[in-house]
């Protein structure tokens, strides 16, 4: 059929089931006004004074944008310093945890052998287990033994994560057709090889999406980093933003305060942004079913 005489049909709106989604379509519209106006404001404020911010004249911007409060913030509030942190720890708990719990996935999920449900409903109670039950055994350990630093935080963010990351890949692998493998059995691929090689790469929407997740935890994660990062040093992003809200009865800099909130926010912010297509895939989507 020629482009002229191609037909497109679209598909006609059914008005009434419409109508019968208008209530969640207004909640879901008045969430994104509310967080919209609250976003704004926030990024006004990071470009005001402390004197406009208590007037209440954040967008009249009358002593003009104040772009020097981003450039304070990052040096003097040592925002650097958090996002520094925060940074190496979300990327070496992401990059450690696939690599401890894709491999355990895949064998959970691919062979059978004695043990395997009880691996599986340990992991499943793991992920039950909340963090502020194992808070006061780890912290006496590690108090007895002089274990500090932040190797120590990197190692409980993956422990914590771990889990998650098993429990959420082992039906993506389950779901991979076994040609895969028999095919590179045929070729003399060794299972090892055939993980790395075949398998993993068809898990990569799911395994894009699982470290999306780890990312923000990690990111995000307050209660664990304020009992173990002793120091400024260590202090991730949540911790640091706590200092800086704790000093303002010293410096009143509520302009620097919120400009350290919009670049604390910005690497969330930016990742749902790119990459909420491949959280969706990987949410929504699977491997060749078997």
């Amino acid at each position: 059929m020629s482009k002229k005489n191609k037909v497109v049909y679209k598909e006609k709106i059914n008005w009434k089931k419409e109508a019968s989604l208008l209530p969640g379509y207004l909640i879901v519209l008045i969430w994104i006004a509310f967080t919209a106006a609250f976003l704004i404001w926030i990024l006004a404020a990071s470009l005001s004074t402390s004197r406009e911010i208590f007037s209440g004249a954040v967008f009249k911007f009358a002593s003009g944008f104040h772009f020097d409060n981003y450039a304070r913030a990052w040096q003097s509030s040592n925002v650097s310093v958090f996002f520094a942190n925060s940074l190496l720890y979300s990327v070496v708990t992401c990059t450690v945890v696939v690599l401890i719990a894709a491999p355990a996935a895949y064998v959970l999920s691919r062979f059978g052998f004695v043990g395997n449900k009880p691996i599986r409903a340990c992991l499943i109670l793991a992920m039950s287990i909340p963090e502020v039950m194992i808070i006061m055994p780890i912290y006496s350990l590690t108090a007895q033994y002089h274990i500090r630093g932040r190797i120590l935080l990197m190692v409980l963010y993956i422990f914590i994560r771990v889990p998650f990351t098993t429990t959420y890949l082992l039906n993506f692998f389950a779901s991979l057709s076994k040609s895969y493998e028999e095919a590179a059995a045929i070729d003399g691929c060794t299972p090892a090889k055939t993980f790395w090689k075949i398998m993993l790469p068809l898990v990569q929407p799911a395994l894009v999406t699982v470290t999306i997740f780890n990312f923000l935890s990690v990111w995000n994660e307050f209660f664990l980093a304020l009992i173990f990062a002793t120091s400024t040093d260590m202090a991730p992003v949540g911790v640091g933003l706590l200092q800086i809200v704790n000093g303002m009865k010293y410096t009143s800099d509520y302009g620097g305060l919120f400009a350290a909130v919009i670049i604390v926010f910005l690497p969330t912010f930016l990742l749902y942004i790119f990459l909420s297509e491949k959280i969706i895939a990987g949410v929504t989507g699977g491997g060749v079913k078997g």
